[in-house]
């Protein structure tokens, strides 16, 4: 029996019913619950005294509690605050939208898929409820760990693909060409669905010779796997049973696995190993056409030759047959089509030879010579006017030239330029001269002015070491008996420094 979270508050509330009566301080009549309790806490209805326990003995009763009258139970929700230990085990918490739970997954349980759990995924957890005394918290022991809806298969599918290829089914090495020309060939479909009708219209179509040998059989539901495995392997046996009935002659030339679109429950059958097994023993080159284009099912991969939809399954099992029945229909008109062609070849050819004998005909030629002469005559008469207008015109060039470089005018010209360029030469220098002049007396001014003869005029001097040359600025720079140099505007005085 599967149960949601939820049923473990109703769990709880019951627990807690029961053990208010079994251990309350005063006497209290036994309440019923939905679990018969009597055999782990016997009522005491004459006892006048209390029985204490301590709270290791209390988890430890209400986990035998638990563990004896839950036991085995599956439980779904969404997995959160997933947490694996470097011990292997894996603690996690289960809720819905009402209550929470927490699981752990001992690193001991191989059956469990462990990488089915991850946070968020909504999974069914089969496994025992029991109590963690260290906490006094219950938990769900997990056993089994299953994905909800279509994820679950999701994964089926891909372990299952991957375990086929890596035995080899799927590889490409084995795949074995189609037949260009089938005579008749076994379709595994469901009598009764769209897909044979499909299936048929495209065949008496494109190619209405070509025999179906229909092995029916369910294409979804419980044993449908089954069943389409038992389906091709029955004409396999049906084609050998026939071809040794006339050897070197094959009774069918292929098998056509399909069926229509649906979901990937709908689907599910093809994806079942004991239709991929069937499809890999098979003796005769499989096509497998299941669902839409979008739609891949393990069959496609094992099989030689996956088409997107049933009606493009028979649209390539045709194929040859159909190209070459429009290649007969249309040979005619190639045919015609190649002759007019030839016809139009030869026909443009011998027009060119007829206007290539025209051109080579010696008549033709001597015209062309007396053509030729009459251009050569007035090609001369051309070039000598031509000559005559060139020498003429040659002659007056060289006239005006003369005239224009006559060596008196062109000294003329040049003394003028010459006379011209002087004149602006010497004005140009006078400017100049008399420019650097003015900049020459503005810079004697500032000198004088700046200068400390103008300072020794208005009744100062300059006061120096007679030894040294050093400017006194400071009377701690001499001392006693030292000479000094000083400058006046006029001439110079030497002293001596006397102590006062």
């Amino acid at each position: 029996m599967r149960n949601s979270c939820g049923a473990f508050g109703a769990c709880k509330r019951a627990i807690e019913t029961h053990l208010e009566t079994c251990f309350i301080g005063r006497v209290a009549k036994p309440v019923k619950t939905q679990w018969d309790f009597g055999e782990l806490f016997p009522p005491e209805a004459t006892a006048p005294s209390r029985r204490v326990f301590s709270v290791t003995e209390l988890t430890a009763q209400v986990r035998r509690l638990l563990e004896k009258e839950v036991g085995q139970l599956w439980v779904s929700g969404e997995i959160t605050n997933l947490r694996v230990q470097n011990s292997g085990h894996i603690y996690f918490t289960l809720k819905d939208a009402g209550a929470q739970l927490s699981c752990v997954l001992f690193r001991g349980e191989l059956q469990a898929d462990r990488a089915v759990l991850q946070d968020g995924r909504k999974v069914t957890l089969g496994g025992g409820l029991t109590v963690y005394e260290a906490r006094g918290q219950y938990q769900l022991r997990v056993t089994s760990v299953e994905l909800q809806g279509v994820g679950a298969l999701q994964i089926a599918f891909e372990k299952l693909k991957q375990k086929l290829k890596t035995e080899g089914l799927f590889d490409p090495a084995r795949k074995r060409p189609l037949p260009r020309y089938p005579q008749c060939i076994g379709l595994v479909t469901s009598s009764t669905g769209a897909a044979i009708r499909d299936v048929i219209h495209v065949l008496q179509r494109r190619n209405p010779a070509l025999k179906v040998v229909l092995a029916p059989c369910r294409v979804q539901g419980e044993g449908a796997g089954a069943e389409i495995a038992a389906a091709i392997r029955l004409l396999n046996e049906f084609h050998l049973r026939e071809t040794s009935r006339s050897p070197g002659i094959p009774f069918l030339d292929l098998i056509l696995v399909t069926r229509g679109g649906g979901s990937l429950e709908d689907l599910w059958a093809f994806n079942e190993e004991i239709v991929a097994r069937a499809i890999f023993h098979s003796d005769l080159p499989v096509v497998s056409a299941v669902g839409h284009e979008i739609d891949f099912t393990i069959s496609d991969f094992v099989a030689d030759l996956r088409a997107a939809t049933p009606s493009a399954a028979a649209e390539v099992i045709s194929e040859g047959v159909f190209a070459s029945c429009q290649f007969v229909a249309q040979a005619r008109e190639r045919i015609d089509q190649l002759v007019h062609r030839q016809m139009d070849g030869k026909t443009g050819q011998l027009d060119r030879t007829n206007q290539r004998l025209a051109r080579l005909h010696p008549r033709r030629r001597f015209e062309d010579w007396l053509q030729r002469l009459d251009d050569l005559q007035n090609g001369l008469q051309r070039c000598a006017k031509q000559g005559v207008r060139q020498q003429v015109v040659c002659w007056r060039n060289l006239t005006e030239r003369l005239a224009r470089v006559r060596p008196a005018l062109l000294l003329k010209q040049r003394r003028e330029i010459f006379e011209q360029a002087e004149s602006r030469f010497h004005e140009q220098a006078g400017h100049r001269l008399r420019e650097l002049k003015s900049k020459l007396g503005a810079a004697e001014a500032r000198l004088r002015l700046l200068g400390p003869e103008q300072v020794l005029s208005r009744g100062y001097s300059i006061t120096w070491l007679a030894d040294t040359g050093e400017v006194v600025r400071n009377v701690d720079q001499v001392s006693p008996g030292q000479r000094l140099k000083t400058r006046l505007k006029h001439g110079e005085l030497y002293s001596q420094v006397e102590e006062d």
